[in-house]
């Protein structure tokens, strides 16, 4: 049964009293918290002047006036000099007689959280023996006897000194625990190496940050317990740390996918001098070390970074644009007039060239524009496997007979936050570059798999050539292509435009047939997918209704429809059970689907508007201020991943 408050302090009152040293303990304000039996017998001393808040001016002045330091001419002094002695306490043993005659030893120790604890110990026998000895041993000399004396006071003075060293090593062993639980909270690997290159002390956090290194690695060589691949990024950083060069440095780790920012500090020393103290790098005192995991963080600045410096591109290709639009103008009003001339043939056909020259100058613009916009990664819930499905769908068409198309998705998560339009872009830019770059005849491959558990790589491998060198040093460059005049050389340039806008990397290396482009992304699980249910269609078009009927009905949901809101307002008031609702911006009647989404009540199921409008007409842009709004047309795997956002977020 535990035991209340005041039960513990009485068991602990009671057993102080039985031992047989006067005990008395006073906080950093100098009041008694308390002092066992002993020590009121010992000094004589009524309960006024030993009870706990009692201040220690008090109990030392009672003390004083009544004789116990023998005669004193100036009381006040006496208490002012022993009540200064205790506001500076240090650790003190003395041995004192009485003023009736008695010895007593006095042990003090302060405590960690401020004041002190002294102990009383009676030692007038031994004091009386040491006489007797000194009395009876005549034959022993005084250099022996004060030898016998002098071992004797010290080893008392030993056994507090022992006593205090006992006491510091506890409070040392519980300052480390605390520190060492400290350290194991943070989420990072803290560690000290010295100058053998071997761990002294670390948490057990390397492992978390640097997937498959070992836990435990006190006592190991630093690369031993890294790895050749992770000490040889980090060992010019550590050897400028043992040269007393502190320093905070970023490394990505391609085994593990992990980017790591690590600190280097060299140890300090206290160095006392003339003008104070201050510190100096211990040569024998090693590097402390700190390691996190930035990989969340470092997506996150790449997105911010690309994003940026698209703002920059798109402000500078602006105005070339514009003076360049004004110049094929020119151009291209200049070659019709020409063309419509009686000219020679010959001059006919070097008219046509120009003509065609600036028509591809004005898809350049374009292109460009496209490249420079405003692009935004957007990453809505998506279903993977579908959003293949549809790749699959869309890229087959444009590959010649004498090509085959192998995707094969190898994600366990079935859900990810992917901005499905740029992705699918992307992906179809790939394949169709590797369909260029095979001829007549090959194979393409599509495979999608997890790397970490931080990033879903989406891999596009081709039986062609592969890569010239020149081609991989520059063929993410703008402009830079392979085609000849067919080519803008801005296709793996938008490619790498999107990895970086949202926050992963694009790598193209020469695989075991051909070419290998590999889109790396950050991998975001997705909430679970909506559970099916009754859906209410509202569309005017019946030709669209019968498309997306299936669509729904293939992702588990029964559909009923309407046309118009009358229609919609009589079957969600009278339908029980409706879990969301699709409509059309533009309804048969007057009304609109916004007016349908104003007349929902609070407790109304969740409403999802789609719109063939373009974003710049008015009743879209009133739409997309009340939540997402789904841009006609849209594949399966769009509408699943936009039913699974919430229709209330702008």
């Amino acid at each position: 049964m535990a035991l209340g408050k005041n039960e513990t302090a009485s068991m602990t009152n009671a057993g102080l009293n039985l031992i047989q040293q006067g005990l008395s303990i006073f906080d950093d304000q100098l009041k008694m918290v308390l002092c066992n039996q002993r020590f009121r017998e010992m000094f004589d001393i009524p309960e006024t002047y030993s009870s706990p808040g009692v201040h220690f001016e008090d109990t030392i002045r009672f003390l004083v006036e009544r004789g116990e330091y023998g005669e004193v001419d100036d009381i006040e002094e006496a208490v002012k000099f022993r009540v200064d002695q205790a506001r500076a306490f240090t650790p003190h043993y003395v041995e004192r007689e009485r003023s009736n005659g008695r010895w007593i030893a006095v042990e003090g120790s302060p405590l960690p959280q401020g004041g002190w604890v002294a102990v009383y110990t009676d030692i007038t026998r031994t004091k009386r023996q040491e006489a007797l000895l000194r009395t009876r041993s005549e034959a022993l000399s005084d250099r022996v006897l004060g030898y016998a004396e002098e071992l004797a006071a010290t080893n008392r003075e030993l056994e507090a000194t022992v006593t205090a060293l006992e006491e510091a090593k506890r409070q040392l062993a519980e300052t480390e625990a605390r520190t060492r639980q400290t350290t194991e909270m943070i989420p990072a690997h803290i560690a000290h190496v010295d100058r053998d290159r071997r761990y002294t002390f670390s948490n057990r956090k390397l492992s978390n940050v640097m997937p498959g290194r070992p836990s435990e690695i006190t006592g190991l060589d630093i690369e031993e317990a890294l790895g050749e691949e992770i000490y040889s990024e980090i060992a010019p950083h550590l050897d400028k740390a043992f040269a007393g060069e502190a320093s905070v440095f970023e490394f990505f780790i391609e085994s593990s996918s992990r980017r790591i920012r690590a600190s280097f500090t060299p140890a300090q020393d206290l160095v006392r001098g003339t003008d104070g103290i201050h510190t100096s790098a211990d040569q024998n005192g090693g590097v402390y070390i700190l390691s996190m995991d930035i990989t969340r963080e470092s997506q996150a600045r790449t997105a911010l970074q690309q994003t940026r410096r698209r703002e920059l591109a798109a402000q500078l290709a602006s105005g070339m644009a514009h003076d360049f639009s004004n110049l094929l103008t020119i151009i291209l009003g200049s070659q019709s007039r020409l063309q419509r001339m009686d000219l020679p043939e010959q001059a006919q056909k070097q008219v046509t060239a120009t003509l065609s020259a600036a028509h591809r100058g004005g898809s350049l613009l374009n292109r460009i524009a496209d490249i420079t916009g405003a692009r935004e990664w957007h990453p809505v819930p998506a279903d993977v496997a579908l959003l293949l499905d549809d790749m699959k769908i869309l890229a087959t068409p444009a590959l010649p007979p004498g090509f085959t198309l192998h995707i094969s998705n190898l994600l366990h998560e079935k859900m990810l936050m992917l901005d499905t339009g740029m992705l699918q872009d992307s992906l179809l830019n790939l394949i169709l570059n590797a369909r260029d770059a095979c001829g007549t005849s090959g194979e393409i491959s599509l495979t999608v798999a997890p790397v970490q558990h931080l990033w879903a790589e989406f891999i596009v491998e081709d039986t062609g050539p592969g890569f010239s060198e020149t081609a991989l040093e520059r063929a993410m460059e703008p402009f830079y292509t392979t085609k000849g005049g067919e080519g803008s050389g801005l296709g793996l340039s938008m490619v790498y435009d999107t990895a970086k806008l949202a926050g992963g990397r694009l790598r193209i290396a020469n695989g075991e047939k051909g070419a290998r482009i590999t889109l790396r992304l950050p991998m975001r699980a997705a909430r679970a997918a909506p559970k099916p249910g009754l859906v209410l269609l509202v569309e005017d078009s019946s030709d669209i209704r019968e498309v997306l009927r299936p669509m729904l009905t293939d992702m588990g949901n029964t559909v009923i429809e309407a046309a118009s809101y009358d229609e919609a307002r009589a079957l969600i008031d009278g339908v029980p059970g409706i879990a969301r609702i699709l409509s059309d911006i533009s309804l048969v009647g007057e009304k609109t689907g916004l007016d349908l989404r104003d007349s929902l009540g609070p407790d109304a199921p969740p409403m999802h508007m789609m719109t063939s409008r373009p974003p710049t007409d008015p009743l879209h842009q009133a739409a997309a201020r009340g939540g997402p709004v789904l841009r006609k047309p849209f594949t399966q795997s769009q509408l699943t991943s936009f039913l699974q956002q919430d229709p209330n977020i702008r």
